[in-house]
This record gives structure tokens, C-alpha cells and sequence, in this order.
């Protein structure tokens, strides 16, 4: 008979739920993990993973078309096979997938394939006819795509679930959203030949970014092509023959737009419905479970993290919380996670990093403080790497505290931003200062030169400006 009593009942198979199952179980308890759909969750799934083997389709294909520029000819006229690149994908997500399976497996975690609902004292009641029993329950049931009530979806209305598996490549497309998701889908279906407009309801896209990022990325974006339109909405859409045609609203200046597809990825939602919450003391604000710093609900014993646990909507936030909360769990040092050390990135082309504060947000905090601060740059074009690889556009910016030299924010907009962000996340947690950064031998040539670049910028020492 499986069991059905544990130390610890994860719900949830993202990658906070499945991590937290793991920690628990290197912990030495007995652990189950409930998942209702396919272990890793929407962003092994239908997220994070796939998304970006898509994208990496489109830079394999953007190398390509541009292979002459670099010595290699006959790959002038390469074409998207839409049907291959998407097969890759899935086979990418599936392989990801069977290596959670392994993981649970592995570390002696009992898996439910089930959906699960608090019943009071301890207990999950799943849709199979069981209940589980458990001393602490974690819930990390995710988030799912925001609907909008003017954009019914549908076979031409799509969110990011049909936005992964086209059958075609769309002539035209709108993208609503230009946070990280809607930026990626557009960089990819502009990639293989689409018309892509991009459409944000803020003054700028990426409006989460540095202002003088998001400006970069609107110009790299408008540079390939993609139609930009910011402090825009659709108000109303109605199908046609051969696509859908929607009614934008520009600061009250209307305006009519037909596409083939679009794409609606205007935030989400918490994924709190049918867990039984409302039985518990846990509260829920704005689609979202609150918790403390240790991912506590109000209800003993209960716990949140990740997606439905708030912002930032980031898979490597909830992999954090989760080891954070085990840990805590089980008596060990737990420390709350500072949201400004934790990276963001965005994989369009070019690709945008952060972590820490804008210059504006720093300057306000400045401000108050009645400190200054210093702000650095250098640009691609200035290192040799970048040049030699052809990817010499972009920059690096970096805010420090004048008095104290501590980092405040680190921003990056280059084809590499996400591999590069890590060396100041790993600055930002050690608390390095700006003399520390710049007693750092960087390696040469390579691009993390410009992180040194930036930081010597920011103090009038920098050496290749």
C-alpha cells in the first residue's frame, strides 16, 4: 500500500516544488510531492525551457543569414523549418522532464499525480479519492497567463501554451505585453519572418528594466523590424475572414490593427483556486498567497513559494525559496531572500540582465538617504571579444553608493546579458564594494572584461572608454 503519511507533502511540481522535495528529502525526511500536470510545471514545460530552445533556434538561424559576414559562405539563404524547430522544443522540455522523474525518484520522493485541496489538520485530500497527511505542507502551485476581457483566446488569440507549438509561421502578429515574456515571443516570430507588433500599455518596453536599457531594447528591436507601439492598448477585437482585427487605444487617440495571431502576455495570475484556502487563515492578496520572509503562511504549518508566493515571477526565485524554506523546516540557518540580489533576464535579442536597482529607483533612494551615487558604462564596442564575435552592441551599467562603494544595480543589454549578469550577482551577495570589483582580474579576451570596464567607469578609472 503507498504510503500516506509524511514529514512533508510539496504541491506543485515547478521548480520550486520539485527542488523543495529534493532539499527535504537530503534532509533526511519522507517527502511527497503532488503534481496534477507534468513535473517540472509550466516553465520546464511550457516556459522558461522551451521558450528559450526556440529562441536559440532563432540565433542558430540569425548566424546563419549572416555566415558570409564571418568567412563561411553557402548559409547566406538558410529558411525556418517552423515543424523542426518546434519538435526540438518539446524534445527538449520531454528530456528535462524525465530527469525530474529520475530526481524524484532518486531521492525517495513519493509522487502524487493528482490535484490537492487542504482539508484541515494536517491533511491533503487529492482528486484520486486519497488523503495525505503531513507535519508541514508547502504549496507551489505556480501562476498562470492573465486573460484579457478584450482578447477572448482562441485558435487566433493564443497565450504562451499555443504560442510554443505554431502550426505555421504567422504573416503578421501582435504581441500584447512587453514585459520579458512578450519581448521573447517577439524577437522569436520576428526571427523566422513574421510582422511583429509589440504593444505595452507603460511609456516603455521592459518598463521593469533601467530606462536607458529599455530605450536600447526598443531601438534594437525597431532596428529588426518589430513594429514598437508603448502607452498603447487593445480595448476591443472581433475575428475576420483570416485573422483578428482589434481596436487600439493610444493615449485616446484610436486606431484599427488586423493581424493573423496575437499573442497575449499581460502578466499573470496566482494559481490559488481550489486549494482550500478558504478554510485556512492563509490570505491571499491579488491572486497571490502572503507569506513572510521564511515563505510562512498565516496558517501553521503552511507554507508558499514562488509563483503564487508574488513577485518577481522568476523560476530561480522559487528554486531559492524552496531551499530556504526546508531549511527553515528543519532548524537549520534560514535567511529571507533580498529582491535586489535576485537576477533578471530577459532572452529576446539582444538579451536584457539586471539585478539591484535602476539609476532612477537609486537616485530616489539616494535622495532620501541624503547619500549620492555613481553610475558607470562601458559599451560593447570597446571589447575586443564582442568585436572579434561580431556582437559588439550594447552596453553595461553599473550604480554604486558613492560613499560606501556598495553595488546597487547592474544592468546589461547584449546577445550574452544572461551569462554575464551572474559575476555581479555573485559581487551583490558577498557584498563586494567597488575597490573589490576592481581589484578582480577578468580574463582576455572575454566579455566579462566589461563588467570590469563599467565598475572602473563608475569611479573615472576606466581604461578602455
Amino acid at each position: 500500500m503507498t504510503k500516506t503519511t509524511f514529514d512533508l507533502v510539496v504541491v506543485g511540481g515547478g521548480p520550486g516544488g520539485y527542488v523543495a522535495a529534493i532539499r527535504a528529502a537530503q534532509l533526511g525526511m519522507s517527502v511527497a510531492l503532488v503534481e496534477r500536470a507534468e513535473l517540472g510545471g509550466i516553465c520546464l514545460n511550457w516556459g522558461c525551457i522551451p521558450t528559450k530552445a526556440l529562441l536559440h533556434s532563432a540565433t542558430v538561424l540569425r548566424a546563419c543569414r549572416e555566415a558570409a559576414h564571418y568567412g563561411v559562405a553557402g548559409a547566406g539563404e538558410a529558411r525556418p523549418d517552423l515543424a523542426a524547430m518546434v519538435a526540438r522544443s518539446r524534445k527538449v522540455a520531454g528530456r528535462l522532464g524525465q530527469g525530474v522523474a529520475h530526481l524524484m525518484k532518486k531521492n525517495g520522493v513519493t509522487v502524487f499525480a493528482a490535484s490537492a485541496k487542504l482539508a484541515g489538520g494536517g491533511r491533503l485530500a487529492l482528486d484520486n479519492g486519497r488523503t495525505l497527511s503531513a507535519k508541514h505542507i508547502i504549496l507551489a502551485t505556480g501562476a498562470r497567463a492573465r486573460e484579457l476581457p478584450a482578447l477572448p483566446l482562441g485558435e487566433r488569440v493564443w497565450a504562451y501554451r499555443q504560442a510554443l507549438v505554431p502550426a505555421e509561421i504567422p504573416k503578421s502578429l501582435l504581441v500584447v505585453g512587453a514585459g520579458a515574456i512578450g519581448a521573447e515571443f517577439a524577437s522569436f516570430y520576428r526571427a523566422v519572418g513574421a510582422e511583429v507588433t509589440l504593444i505595452d500599455m507603460t511609456a516603455e518596453i521592459l518598463p521593469q528594466e533601467d530606462a536607458e536599457i529599455s530605450a536600447l531594447a526598443r531601438k534594437a528591436f525597431e532596428k529588426q523590424g518589430i513594429h514598437v507601439l508603448t502607452q498603447c492598448a487593445v480595448t476591443s477585437s472581433s475575428l475576420t475572414a483570416t485573422g483578428v482585427k482589434v481596436t487600439l487605444d493610444r493615449q485616446g487617440q484610436r486606431s484599427e490593427l488586423e493581424v493573423d495571431r496575437v499573442i497575449v502576455a499581460a502578466g499573470i495570475v496566482g494559481n490559488v483556486e481550489n486549494l482550500g484556502l478558504e478554510q485556512t487563515r492563509v490570505k491571499v492578496e491579488r491572486t497571490h498567497i502572503v507569506t513572510d520572509g521564511l515563505c510562512r503562511t498565516a496558517e501553521p504549518g503552511v507554507y508558499a513559494i514562488g509563483d503564487v508566493a508574488g513577485a518577481p515571477w522568476l523560476a530561480h526565485k522559487a528554486s531559492h525559496e524552496a531551499v530556504l524554506c526546508v531549511e527553515a523546516i528543519a532548524g537549520k540557518p534560514a535567511h529571507p531572500i533580498d529582491p535586489l540580489r535576485i537576477p533578471a533576464c530577459t532572452y529576446s535579442y539582444p538579451q536584457v540582465a539586471s539585478i539591484g536597482m535602476s539609476e532612477a529607483r537609486a537616485r530616489e533612494h539616494a535622495a532620501k538617504t541624503g547619500g549620492d551615487i555613481r553610475v558607470g558604462k562601458f559599451t560593447f564596442a570597446g571589447n575586443g571579444k564582442a568585436i572579434a564575435m561580431g556582437e559588439d552592441q550594447g552596453l553595461v551599467k553599473t550604480v554604486f553608493d558613492a560613499k560606501s562603494g556598495e553595488l546597487l544595480g547592474a544592468h546589461i543589454i547584449h546577445p550574452e546579458a544572461s551569462e554575464l549578469i551572474t559575476g555581479y550577482g555573485v559581487a551583490a551577495s558577498l557584498e563586494a564594494t567597488e575597490e573589490d570589483l576592481m581589484h578582480t582580474v577578468f580574463a582576455h579576451p572575454t566579455l566579462s572584461e566589461t563588467l570590469h570596464e563599467s565598475v572602473l567607469s563608475a569611479f573615472g578609472r576606466a581604461l578602455h572608454a
